[in-house]
């Protein structure tokens, strides 16, 4: 062989050493953006970290920078998988061209079809339960039946409403319509707002607040909120209801996540996002924040599960997502802020 033709053949070996080394560096991490605070994700990271030596980079923001983000990086973006609070915001995610399809027989064996998108470009990781807390002093869990029931006159000047400017609301809301149609959930809208017994709050706590010191009697709030206030004082008058078990069920969000459509490192996000469905995963990634694992096999936490079972609304989530900006309309339309 001549010199010339060993130095060539070195070179183009050494060109592909390099390339291979670059890909398994880089297949050795994973980076995420979330809309979960640090304190909720890092536990989950770090042991899927553990068990199988894939680091995760992770930038965590609200939900609409991230996808801002994502929107603008386009196919230059480092993110391989977006974490998000609520179905709307996934589905705006999916509807804009982030996310990418999943195929996994793992996912669909872990996750219940009605908290993964149709087309499998969002997974659901965690349950947030959004319903009824009371005031054990002023009303009785016999008075309290549906949601729909809290736009009945017996309520006037005894609910309390978070603002409708929050996506877990709209959500609600757009879930009312796919169930009932545009007609009737207006007219329910329209008997909350009337039964307010003052302006929507800024935040479930703030509900639960003026529901606790006898400002209102009810309030519609995700649970985890009323399980971080009752961790910190266990003798406030609050308890949770149950609404819709006779007819459709609990209304029901999720904490999620789906794999970018441009990012470069695929197999190891899917790798993250199989695990965090997982046994081992979902009480940790749902335990943190006082809420629901979405793997059924799992049980919830005690504290949590101290609260009681309940029926979950099956209607697929795709719905909060497609009905959202229908949803909006019509809250204003009907007066609720």
């Amino acid at each position: 062989m001549s010199r010339s033709i060993k130095c060539r053949f070195l070179a183009a070996f050494f060109s592909l050493f390099t390339l291979v080394a670059i890909h398994s560096a880089h297949a050795e991490e994973v980076v995420v953006y979330s809309a979960r605070i640090e304190q909720l994700i890092k536990p989950m990271f770090d042991a899927f970290t553990k068990e199988t030596g894939i680091k995760v980079k992770y930038t965590t923001d609200n939900e609409g920078a991230l996808l801002a983000r994502l929107e603008a990086e386009g196919k230059n973006t480092p993110a391989d998988m977006l974490i998000t609070a609520d179905a709307g915001n996934l589905w705006a995610a999916a509807q804009a061209g982030l996310l990418k399809p999943v195929k996994s027989d793992v996912l669909e064996s872990n996750i219940p079809a009605h908290l993964r998108d149709p087309a499998n470009e969002w997974f659901g990781l965690s349950i947030r339960a959004r319903t009824l807390i009371y005031n054990t002093k002023k009303v009785k869990p016999e008075e309290l039946s549906t949601y729909e029931d809290l736009a009945n006159p017996k309520w006037r000047k005894r609910l309390c409403l978070r603002t409708s400017k929050k996506v877990y609301n709209q959500s609600l809301v757009a879930m009312m319509i796919a169930e009932h149609g545009e007609a009737k959930t207006e007219e329910i809208v329209k008997g909350w707002v009337a039964n307010l017994a003052t302006d929507p709050l800024s935040d479930d706590t703030r509900a639960l607040e003026f529901v606790a010191a006898g400002k209102c009697d009810v309030t519609i709030v995700n649970t985890y909120y009323f399980g971080r206030l009752m961790s910190k004082d266990p003798k406030l008058p609050l308890a949770v209801f149950w609404p819709n078990q006779n007819n459709g069920g609990v209304h029901v969000n999720i904490s999620g996540a789906g794999v970018t459509r441009y990012g470069r490192n695929e197999a190891a996000a899917i790798k993250l996002l199989e695990f965090l469905s997982s046994d081992k995963a979902q009480n940790l990634f749902a335990d943190v924040n006082m809420e629901y694992p979405v793997n059924p096999r799992i049980a919830a936490d005690p504290f949590v599960a101290s609260w009681g079972e309940f029926k979950q609304n099956p209607m697929n989530l795709a719905k909060a997502g497609e009905l959202q900006t229908t949803a909006v309309k019509l809250m204003d339309r009907a007066g609720y802020r």
